[in-house]
């Protein structure tokens, strides 16, 4: 029989007082080594670019290297679930977004929780997206275009960034706004979808405009409107929905950073602090405005804001996805 080892009280409270000095000095002398940025999907798209922009400015302000790692597949899961597993201690993060810290945890079975094993570091930017079709489309405007959808039901196709991705409940609330059909054909990302438009093997994309910025400048797709009341002032050319035939059809994207659960709270502040300023970087603002990114204002940066957005937002996309009947492959 195995006895039991009881510990004394004060033991376990000596231990206890122990670990906030502890947790302290590891924060003040954070970083003392490289940071990795986590994007969970392909290279190219927004989530990639904005990644990368967070990381140059902040690997100046942090005195380390700060390198962003693609770890694609699965529509985001596979790149999230690396940062959930990480330690705690400010090395590992992943630049996230709607689909990556929401609308994921409705569709697939994750082996974390959106919510518990993650801590918030602050709001990036958002994107309105871009309607567009292959060049060869005979529609030329969005109007003429769910003219053309129903008139061949399911003959089109429509690239999306996987299967439960933004794009792809974007297309399906498409769908149902314009009373059109047509298949998704799942990718790794907007941007390899964008090529395949370019190429004329699918027939439509719903776009973030980093993606489409350049097809449309080559003029090698269609663009049709942009999902947003005013139109961008990188493609100012490119209708809004509402001036296009599609009233109110508003749809955007957030981006933000995450860390692993347990990160200690000074360090969240102090990258909460080097986001802070690079988004009040001008130079930083104006690569973002050049890409259709904008950012959000100062109150809205802070840890607090992006918990209570990603909560929001799980209740408001939980029983649309649920109701269209969306599931995960």
């Amino acid at each position: 029989m195995i006895a039991r080892c009881a510990i004394p009280l004060a033991v376990l409270v000596v231990a206890a007082s122990m670990v906030a000095p502890v947790a302290s000095a590891l924060a003040q002398n954070y970083p003392s080594r490289p940071i990795t940025i986590i994007s969970p999907y392909a290279v190219g798209g927004t989530t990639d670019l904005i990644g990368r922009i967070m990381a140059e400015r902040m690997q100046a302000a942090l005195g380390q290297p700060v390198i962003v790692e693609n770890v694609t597949g699965a529509n985001g899961t596979i790149g999230v679930g690396r940062v959930a597993r990480a330690p705690g201690d400010g090395y590992t993060l992943d630049v996230g977004q709607l689909a990556t810290h929401v609308t994921n945890g409705v569709l697939y079975r994750l082996p974390y929780d959106l919510v518990t094993d993650f801590e918030p570091v602050a709001l990036v930017g958002s994107i309105p997206l871009v309607i567009a079709a292959k060049k060869a489309m005979p529609a030329s405007d969005l109007t003429e275009f769910i003219a053309w959808l129903k008139a061949n039901p399911n003959k089109a196709s429509q690239g999306v960034a996987g299967v439960g991705s933004t794009t792809h409940i974007y297309g399906i609330l498409f769908q149902k706004a314009t009373g059109t059909r047509f298949q998704f054909i799942p990718y790794r990302g907007v941007a390899p979808a964008v090529l395949d438009l370019v190429a004329g093997n699918i027939e439509m994309a719903i776009a973030d405009p980093i993606s489409a910025l350049p097809q449309v400048q080559a003029k090698t797709i269609k663009p049709y409107a942009v999902t947003t009341s005013n139109r961008l002032s990188i493609m100012p050319e490119i209708p809004t929905v509402d001036e296009a035939g599609l009233p109110g059809f508003h749809m955007t994207n957030w981006y933000a950073l995450f860390a692993p659960k347990r990160t200690p709270k000074n360090i969240i502040e102090k990258l909460n602090r080097v986001v802070v300023d690079a988004l009040g970087d001008p130079a930083v603002r104006a690569r973002f405005a050049e890409q259709g990114v904008e950012t959000f204002p100062r109150e809205q940066q802070t840890p607090e804001a992006l918990r209570a957005l990603q909560k929001a937002d799980i209740e408001k996309w939980r029983p649309i996805i649920k109701a269209a009947g969306i599931k995960a492959e």
